[in-house]
């Protein structure tokens, strides 16, 4: 049974939380302060971990980008917080997904279900391919070859397109802001205009249409950046 862990500091939204998740066949458990996050991560890591920003002790952001450095463990931030700035940070520090307060719980219990479903399919078969990653249908990715194919078609990528379909397929349904696109499809420092990527972004998008017309694969998200969902 995949543990969950709520990190909540109002009782009555960790409680809710809690019973719904446990509904959904999940094992909930409750962390209240900030600062129990991280020990009580290492004594036994959960499954997913679904945190809130406004915390005593040690802050949401902080924690995320902490276990960012140690681990690849599923986080989804909760939060009332819902400037463009936090979202922003959020995401770029690791965060797998975002929910606003207030929220449906139903709702943030089929995003832990997407997301942990995410985590599991993305993986590399032994002839170095990855197969539609995270769930996208019909995407095989080549990483030897810097190729793609969808749907059976061939896809040719420039080695800064295929980085990008790389990194925005790794985690369908996350949104890439353009600075962590930048960060992770380039090896060095330069310092290029959101115009460039949103270029790159542009022909990406019209050779996926291309290889499989009538799918729409690659969205922009207003004032935050790119995600890869069907």
């Amino acid at each position: 049974m995949d543990e969950i862990l709520v990190v909540e500091d109002e009782p009555k939204i960790a409680a809710l939380l809690a019973e719904f998740l446990r509904a959904a066949g999940f094992s909930p458990r409750i962390i209240g302060n900030g600062l129990d996050v991280e020990p009580a991560i290492k004594a036994a890591p959960p499954s997913l971990v679904l945190l809130d920003l406004m915390l005593p002790g040690k802050n949401g952001l902080d924690i995320c980008k902490d276990l960012r450095r140690e681990t690849d463990l599923p986080v989804i931030i909760v939060t009332a917080r819902v400037e463009e700035i936090d979202r922003l940070l959020g995401l770029e520090l690791g965060a797998d997904d975002y929910i606003c307060k207030p929220f449906s719980p139903r709702e943030v219990v089929a995003r832990v279900k997407a997301v942990l479903r995410r985590h599991r399919r993305i993986s590399a078969s032994e002839n170095g391919t990855v197969d539609s990653p995270g769930g996208v249908e019909g995407l095989v990715i080549f990483p030897e070859a810097l190729r793609a194919e969808l749907d059976g078609a061939r896809i040719d990528l420039t080695p800064v397109e295929f980085r990008l379909l790389e990194t925005l397929a790794s985690q369908p349904g996350r949104v890439f802001s353009r600075s962590a696109l930048r960060d992770r499809i380039y090896d060095d420092e330069r310092d290029l205009s959101d115009r460039t990527m949103d270029s790159h972004v542009r022909n990406l998008r019209r050779k996926l249409a291309d290889a499989a017309p009538g799918r729409e694969l690659l969205h922009s998200v207003y004032g935050i950046g790119y995600r890869l969902e069907e």
